[in-house]
C-alpha cells in the first residue's frame, strides 16, 4: 500500500496540501521561526543518529550505504522504530510532509525516511 507521504523542505512555504506537517530533523533548521515552521510535530528521534549524519556530511558518493546504515538504524532503535510508528498513524489519518533542511533533495535522510515508511 502507497502511503500518502511527501517530502519538503522547511524552507519552503506551509501549503494547505501540506497535511501534517512532521520536522524529521534532530537539529533545529537555521533562520525558520517556529512560526514559520507551522509544525504538527518534530520527530528528532527518527533522525539519523549523530554520527552517522556526521560521517554522510551530505556527501552524495556515501549516499548509498548512508541509506544502508539510517534503514539499520530505523530497523533497530527502538525510539526510531516509535517513530516511525507515530508517523505512520499521523498517515491514517491523510497526508502527511516530512520536513527537512538539508539542501540536496535526493541525497537526504528524509528520502530514505519515506522510502523506508512506504
Amino acid at each position: 500500500m502507497k502511503l500518502a507521504i511527501q517530502l519538503k523542505r522547511i524552507y519552503e512555504s506551509k501549503s494547505e496540501n501540506d497535511g501534517k506537517r512532521i520536522l524529521v530533523d534532530r537539529i533545529w533548521p537555521r533562520g525558520v521561526s517556529k512560526e514559520e515552521a507551522a509544525l504538527d510535530e518534530w520527530l528528532k528521534e527518527v533522525a539519523p543518529s549523530p554520527e552517522l549524519r556526521k560521517w554522510f556530511g551530505h556527501d552524495p558518493d556515501r549516499f548509498k550505504e548512508f541509506k544502508e546504515r539510517y534503514e539499520s538504524e530505523l530497523d533497530n532503535d527502538e525510539e526510531k522504530q516509535k517513530a516511525a510508528e507515530k508517523i505512520r498513524s499521523f498517515i491514517k489519518d491523510g497526508k502527511v510532509t516530512l520536513l527537512y533542511a538539508a539542501k540536496d533533495q535526493k541525497h537526504n535522510h528524509a528520502v530514505v525516511l519515506k522510502g523506508f515508511l512506504d
